[in-house]
């Protein structure tokens, strides 16, 4: 199957990828400077280093989280989309859109956090992407 539709969603893999790479450089180097010695670490998880390291460096790491929540209906929804052969025209651009307002929110979360506008940003994302689980059902065939 070729749905020019899967490739936000590509896109949108690789950019959780690209968070999860800017994790790793900001939030080992901070671990270390907070005097955690990996050599002796045992267990532990990522909300462990709330008060730990700077909050700047656990915004990346949120956001990484927040990657792995939503966007997996917009993977699902894409594929239906896809599936049903409704991945293109109207459904593509809301694909990008949706795209680009998770990058954006990553961006404010990862840099300035300011709360009213990544849930703006965030309320945008879910809007659109309550418009394409819509079309996915109306796509279907019952």
């Amino acid at each position: 199957m070729n749905s020019p539709i899967l490739a936000p969603a590509a896109v949108l893999v690789l950019w959780s990828l690209v968070m999860l790479g800017w994790l790793a450089v900001t939030r080992l180097p901070a671990m270390r400077k907070a005097g955690l010695d990996f050599s002796t670490l045992v267990g532990g998880r990522g909300p462990d280093l709330q008060g730990v390291v700077p909050d700047r460096i656990n915004w990346v790491a949120h956001n990484y989280g927040h990657l792995m929540e939503q966007p997996t209906i917009f993977y699902t929804t894409v594929v239906i989309l896809a599936l049903n052969g409704a991945g293109d025209g109207i459904n593509l651009t809301l694909a990008w859109a949706y795209v680009l307002l998770r990058i954006l929110h990553s961006l404010v979360q990862a840099t300035w956090n300011r709360v009213i506008v990544r849930f703006s940003v965030f309320s945008a994302a879910t809007a659109v992407l309550v418009v394409l689980a819509i079309n996915a059902i109306a796509s279907s065939t019952w």
